[in-house]
């Protein structure tokens, strides 16, 4: 989720988020670091959007802040758009990162998927500002994956973990650190559809959800 706003005078269209993260396994270091890989990836195509006939320059502003002792009541009755908030814990059930749906404000990531890759950040970053998994998932012919594509999707060779095993067998799906975010992904947005008020939008929505840590289920 983020606020968007539009300067008009460096024809600037910037998407302010705040990721603040809380749970055992967060940290101050983490924040940061989940911070610039959203920021990292979404810049990299230095798109542009057209908005009552002039080019504005897309910039994702993110911020991290690492909350140890965050009180569930600031995510239940949070009206402030640009903040998101994920527990950050080394054991999640599924053994996966999630968010809370499309167009949300928060989720739980697994440590471990942060730490794996610089992309898993900015897919569930995704999520939250509307962008589901594409349809399609074999894409071999069409190079590089984009941010949104999952874990087991079947790309060209140098994309997946082994680029010498065969589609599908162990190694022959889509390695996520070779994900990225492309101009179409920026597209896929719609920011031109966005509606201002005062220079000022929302991307997303709120959820509001306050994510109690998860435990192994002991039989």
């Amino acid at each position: 989720m983020g606020e968007a706003e539009l300067n008009t005078t460096s024809n600037q269209l910037i998407i302010h988020s705040v990721i603040v993260i809380y749970g055992d396994a967060a940290s101050k270091d983490l924040s940061w670091q989940i911070a610039n890989d959203i920021s990292n990836h979404w810049n990299e195509p230095k798109a542009k959007v057209k908005l009552s006939g002039d080019w504005f320059d897309i910039q994702f502003d993110i911020e991290g802040i690492y909350e140890p002792s965050l009180d569930p009541e600031k995510i239940w009755y949070n009206d402030n758009p640009r903040l998101n908030f994920f527990r950050i814990e080394e054991f999640a059930t599924n053994n996966i990162s999630f968010v809370d749906g499309l167009n949300c404000n928060t989720g739980y990531f697994k440590l471990d998927n942060l730490l794996q890759t610089s992309t898993t950040a900015a897919h569930e970053y995704g999520h939250t500002i509307g962008l589901d998994h594409p349809t399609k998932l074999d894409i071999r012919g069409l190079g590089n994956p984009g941010i949104m594509y999952p874990r087991g999707t079947f790309v060209d060779p140098p994309f997946q973990y082994d680029p010498n095993a065969q589609p599908g067998q162990p190694g022959g799906t889509m390695n996520p650190a070779h994900r990225k975010v492309l101009t179409t992904d920026i597209e896929d947005l719609k920011l031109h559809k966005l509606y201002f008020t005062n220079n000022k939008g929302m991307l997303g929505d709120f959820s509001s959800l306050y994510h109690e840590k998860q435990t192994p289920v002991i039989l």
